[in-house]
Order: structure tokens, then C-alpha cells, then sequence
């Protein structure tokens, strides 16, 4: 069955390869694509409808009811941030809807710390060829169509 992936951030498309971090960028996590946001403060939302699994401030993870999981990562080294400026709207192990709120965040803030605010939207455990819909230098909003996930 297809899974639509949205998107949790509005911004721009990049490639996963133009991720400033070898992780992202050579697809160690898996396959995906990236969104360099645009504006200041907003809400991250979640990509698919599922249960947040893995919760930090700068990123997570939500299964689908079939196990396809779903990493979203606020920035690149923002883990160095230890939270600051961001606040989470969820815990871990609770449900969600595609769209929801999850994270409220800043990346203007995270620029201005001197970090990357890029937003890899990553297919865990999935294989590329099973993606598709992965277009680059495309504006998109928040919870509209980021690519799609067949199977």
C-alpha cells in the first residue's frame, strides 16, 4: 500500500545528497529528501498518521500502524542545542494525525547558532527505489504532499 508522505516544515526541496551531514547525505538512516525552510518561528508537523516512537527537541520518529517509520530532523547538529528553542506539543507513545503540531521551533534561531536549519524527512529502513515523487527545488507547505512511499 502507498504511504503519502507530508511535509513537516514549509520551505524548499533539496536533495538528500545536499545535506550538509555524510548521515543524511549518503542515506545511511534511508532514503528521503530534504526541506530547507523557510521564515522563523513555526510548528513542525507530523508526516504521516501514526505513534510517535522516537522523541527528541530537534527530531522524531512516527510508525505507521504497518511499521514504516518516519524520521524528521529538525536541522543538522541541532542536538548541540541541547532544546533550546524548541518545544515539543507530544510525548512518546502518543498517537497522531498526519499534519498535527508536533514540534514549535525557530530556523532562523537555528541558523543563527551557526547550524544548518535543513529538514531531512527520511523513509527508515526503506530501499530508494521503493520512493517516489522525490522533486527537488519545489516550495512546499506544511502537511502537502512531500513524496511517496509505495509497498
Amino acid at each position: 500500500m502507498s504511504l503519502r508522505i507530508l511535509s513537516p516544515v514549509s520551505g524548499r526541496t533539496v536533495a538528500m545528497s545536499d545535506v550538509p551531514d555524510p548521515v543524511f547525505a549518503q542515506a545511511m538512516v534511508g532514503p528521503g529528501i530534504a526541506v530547507q525552510p523557510a521564515g522563523g518561528r513555526s510548528d513542525a508537523v507530523a508526516p504521516v498518521d501514526g505513534t510517535v516512537v522516537t522523541l527528541h527537541p530537534h527530531a522524531f520518529v512516527v510508525s505507521t500502524a504497518d511499521g514504516r517509520g518516519v524520521l524528521v530532523h529538525l536541522g543538522i547538529d541541532t542536538v548541540k542545542q541541547k532544546g533550546e528553542g524548541f518545544t515539543l506539543h507530544v510525548v512518546k507513545g502518543e498517537s497522531v494525525r498526519a499534519g498535527q503540531p508536533l514540534v514549535s521551533w525557530d530556523p532562523e534561531a537555528v541558523t543563527a547558532a551557526g547550524f544548518s536549519a535543513v529538514v531531512p524527512v527520511v523513509a527508515l529502513d526503506a530501499t530508494a527505489e521503493v520512493l517516489s515523487g522525490l522533486n527537488v527545488d519545489v516550495d512546499v507547505a506544511p502537511g502537502e504532499d512531500l513524496f511517496t512511499w509505495g509497498g
